[in-house]
């Protein structure tokens, strides 16, 4: 048997629960880079998932704490959407994907890991990132650090 070893995996696995809503405290830290928020929109930001399936898993979040998409005002639902091309377009042109997920998880039994603040995942994608590992011994292997995905896209950014 051969084996994985990812220790960084140890800080998500013991990493005690945060009370409140991470998709509202993070923006109010006002420390972008040691939150992983890449874009602050009027009314929706952009933010690294802590926690990716794949380098460069990006959250499209709206600041206000929302549950239900229909509840977003048009101004809300327009930079959302906004928002979203331009993150497919700088995932495009940083990490060159060959394709996309890209959803939404509106509640627990839909799979939101974040109940109650509506957000929408960018997840890109390429030839062979999935493998045998999720399948055969519930392990995602995440192939870049974020802290080196952040300054790569970023860097797009400026």
């Amino acid at each position: 048997m051969e084996q994985l070893w990812a220790p960084w995996r140890i800080e998500y696995i013991q990493r005690a629960k945060e009370g409140g809503c991470i998709l509202c405290q993070k923006p109010g830290e006002n420390n972008d880079e040691a939150n992983f928020i890449l874009y602050r929109g009027q009314h929706n930001f952009v933010i690294l998932n802590a926690f990716p399936y794949n380098p460069g898993h990006l959250m499209v979040a709206p600041y206000r704490h929302i549950g239900n998409l229909q509840d977003l005002t048009y101004e809300e639902i327009k930079e959302h959407f906004d928002i979203i091309k331009k993150g497919i377009e700088l995932l495009k042109e940083t990490m060159k994907p060959a394709g996309f997920n890209i959803g939404l998880n509106i509640g627990k039994v839909a799979g939101a890991g974040i109940e109650g603040h509506i957000h929408t995942h960018i997840v890109p994608r390429w030839e062979g990132d999935t493998n045998f590992m999720p399948v055969l011994s519930d392990t995602r292997v995440v192939s870049e650090a974020l802290t080196a995905t952040y300054k790569k896209l970023k860097a797009m950014l400026t």
